[in-house]
């Protein structure tokens, strides 16, 4: 069975900093991009970043830019997100997302794209 587990949500002030994790089965975290998406409440869910299998390649939402990370360990099989310089409008349930790829290819921004899901993992950002 494919698995993906989120952890690392919270409550945080803003311009504090969370670092979330996603646990993938051994499955997934070969050959598959990994990408966090996020929803929050009354919205659509939106892409924030992604990562190749090979780690070649990385690309962020532009309001993320700059303040959040994404990376992967390949011993441990968790692709990480980093947030720093939080912002109340970060506020959303986050999720890792899985698609089978080429080693250079990040994954698409369209949730469709994506063949597997974790459960998601909240974020509060309080102003």
């Amino acid at each position: 069975q494919v698995e993906l587990v989120e952890s690392g949500g919270g409550l945080v002030q803003a311009g504090g900093s969370l670092r979330l994790s996603c646990a993938a089965s051994a499955r997934i975290f070969n050959s598959y991009a990994l990408t966090w998406f996020r929803q929050a409440p009354g919205k659509e869910r939106e892409f924030v970043a992604g990562i190749s299998w090979s780690s070649g390649s990385t690309e962020y939402e532009d309001s993320v830019k700059g303040r959040f990370t994404i990376s992967r360990d390949n011993v441990r099989n968790t692709v990480n997100l980093q947030m720093n310089s939080l912002k109340p409008e970060d506020t959303a349930v986050y999720s890792c997302a899985a698609v089978w790829a080429h080693r250079d290819y990040v994954g698409g921004r369209s949730p469709d794209e994506y063949d597997h899901w974790g459960q998601g993992t909240q974020v509060t950002v309080s102003s």
